[in-house]
Order: structure tokens, then C-alpha cells, then sequence
């Protein structure tokens, strides 16, 4: 059983390590994504400084990382391995250890992850999210109201309550917003970049 566990987080780590927007940054534009725009090894910053497709073969492929992560882990051990996997795949994303520790915020992965594992939260949170980021054309307020209501969400509609998941949702809330600190300190500040702004 450890081992199997143990297997599980190590396999979704090393499948979270693979940096979309980073690898397609440095082969097609000879570009270090973490030096431009935010920083941030993702798809929203993608946008800001590769453009439109770049960041959406980005989103896609790293909303797809999290949907393997969880088949893998379900393969290894059950439901359980598919939770523990969807937490440790937005892990490696986050903080890669082949990238030393700097990756990205792990949206893209953990719709990917969530959605494959109880879409009908996930899609409530994503819907309130894209609704957000229309009114207000910030992407960082759309993913950290989404993700923080997404455990709530699930206790109105996933019955019977399922304890593992609800903790699932509420650790990758907690990483969401975690990884949101700065961009939290800029909504606060009237500093953030809105949607479609270039780096």
C-alpha cells in the first residue's frame, strides 16, 4: 500500500515537472517564460508574451497533464490513487524540480484534474470563474474565486459527501489561492494586468 501511494506521488510529480508554456517557450521563441510578463510558467502569462495559440496549446496541454495524472494514479490504486495523484500533478506543476522549484499556478492542471474526477463542481466553479474574468477581464480574480468556492460547490452537490474528495478540493483550493499571494497583493493595489494586456 505505501509503496503503491509513494508510486503514485512520484509518477504524478514527474508528469506535473512537464512545463507547456516553458518547453514551448525556449524551442520556439529561444524564451525563458519565468523572465517575461509575470513570471509565471502558465498559460495566462503564455498569452501575454507568446500570444494566443502558444497559450491555448499551453491550457490544453496542461489541463491534459492532470487528467493523465489521475488515470495513472486510478490505474495504481483505485479512486484513492486518482485524489492523490490530482494533488501531486498541480504539485510537480507548481514546483517543478527540474525547473528549481519555479513553475507555474496550476489552474489549467487542476480543471484538468477536477474536472475528470467530478465534473459537475468543477464546471460550477469554472462557469462562475469565466464570468468573473468577463466582467472584470481579470484572469487571477476568475481562478482565485473559482477555486475557492469549488470545495463549497461541492458540498451542495456531490451526495453522498465523500470526505477524501472534499479534502482533495479544499488542498487544491488552498494551493490555488497560495500561489495567487502576489496577484492578490496587486488586485489590492490596483496593480494587476488585465485580460489581453501584453507583457
Amino acid at each position: 500500500m505505501l509503496f503503491k501511494i509513494l508510486l503514485v506521488i512520484l509518477i504524478s510529480y514527474m508528469i506535473g515537472n512537464f512545463s507547456t508554456s516553458y518547453i514551448l517557450g525556449k524551442y520556439l521563441k529561444n524564451v525563458d517564460i519565468r523572465t517575461k510578463g509575470s513570471g509565471n510558467a502558465g498559460a495566462t502569462n503564455a498569452l501575454r508574451v507568446f500570444g494566443k495559440k502558444i497559450a491555448l496549446f499551453t491550457f490544453f496541454v496542461d489541463a491534459l497533464k492532470g487528467i493523465v495524472a489521475v488515470i495513472v494514479g486510478r490505474m495504481i490504486l483505485q479512486d484513492t490513487g486518482g485524489l492523490i495523484a490530482g494533488v501531486f500533478v498541480i504539485v510537480g506543476h507548481n514546483w517543478p524540480v527540474v525547473l528549481k522549484f519555479k513553475g507555474g499556478k496550476g489552474i489549467a492542471t487542476t480543471i484538468g484534474a477536477a474536472s475528470f474526477i467530478n465534473p459537475i463542481p468543477a464546471i460550477i466553479a469554472i462557469i462562475i470563474g469565466i464570468i468573473i474574468i468577463i466582467k472584470t477581464k481579470y484572469v487571477s480574480l476568475g481562478s482565485i474565486s473559482a477555486m475557492a468556492l469549488v470545495p463549497f460547490i461541492s458540498l451542495l452537490v456531490v451526495n453522498p459527501f465523500n470526505l477524501e474528495y472534499f479534502i482533495f478540493l479544499v488542498i487544491l483550493s488552498l494551493m490555488a489561492v497560495y500561489r495567487h499571494k502576489t496577484n492578490i497583493k496587486r488586485l489590492l493595489n490596483g496593480e494587476e494586468s488585465k485580460l489581453g494586456q501584453k507583457a
